[in-house]
């Protein structure tokens, strides 16, 4: 059933990345491939938005133009997309150099790979707690005050449509955070749940926005594209 008035705001984490390269902000074959797999979701179930945000970074605009081409042209293009640099995801390496200056070694096993999780989780909480204020990031409550700017953004502007927002898992989960109160620890937990090009569900009346779904990965259903799955 469609309530009269609602809209949908559709958010978008970033397709795999390439966590444990020099470059983390550039999507991987596969995180290519998840992107444009959602866009074809939506295409098949002819789902067309009204407005498009998205963040600056370079795997946000890369995820789009997989969206994009995934779409392809029914129904007609996209809308210009606002670039909103409050969607940008926050500085991981500047957290944990914050609570572990040491350089730490490429996390290229599991066990590395667990080390660097559970640091980011302790710099995160830290960050969030006003215990450490690390280099070059603002402050945790000025970071879900951007996140919270643009969701007023669309509830202000795009109530009753149906909007596209890419960005990072971090803002992605401060927006469900924002919607629903969760304490800080809740917080991080979403964030490291939030799945590679997975998709988030908030109606929009002109009142507020309501979580309606989390971390959804509807185009990769199938049983042939289990293994597309990802996290980083």
């Amino acid at each position: 059933m469609t309530i009269a008035g609602m809209g949908t705001l559709y958010l978008v984490r970033h397709g795999q990345a390439s966590f444990g390269a020099d470059d983390y902000d550039q999507l991987s074959v596969r995180g290519q491939q998840q992107c444009e797999r959602l866009g074809a979701y939506w295409r098949e179930r002819g789902l067309r938005f009204d407005a498009v945000l998205c963040g600056t970074l370079r795997r946000h605009a890369q995820t789009l133009a997989g969206i994009v081409q995934g779409l392809g042209d029914q129904g007609g293009p996209l809308p210009e997309p606002l670039l909103l640099p409050r969607l940008n995801e926050y500085d991981s390496q500047a957290l944990i150099r914050a609570i572990h200056p040491a350089r730490l070694p490429r996390p290229d096993t599991p066990e590395l790979f667990r080390q660097y999780f559970r640091l980011l989780c302790d710099a995160l909480a830290q960050w969030m707690a006003g215990t450490i204020s690390p280099a070059g990031m603002p402050s945790w409550l000025d970071f879900c005050d951007g996140v919270r700017a643009a969701l007023e953004q669309v509830r202000r502007e795009h109530a009753g449509g149906k909007v596209l927002l890419v960005s990072s898992g971090g803002p992605i989960a401060a927006a469900v955070g924002a919607v629903l109160c969760t304490p800080p620890e809740v917080t991080i937990a979403l964030n490291m749940r939030l799945r590679n090009s997975a998709v988030t569900e908030f109606s929009v009346s002109p009142k507020r926005l309501m979580l309606q779904t989390f971390n959804t990965l509807p185009h990769l259903d199938a049983p042939e594209l289990a293994g597309w799955v990802t996290h980083a």
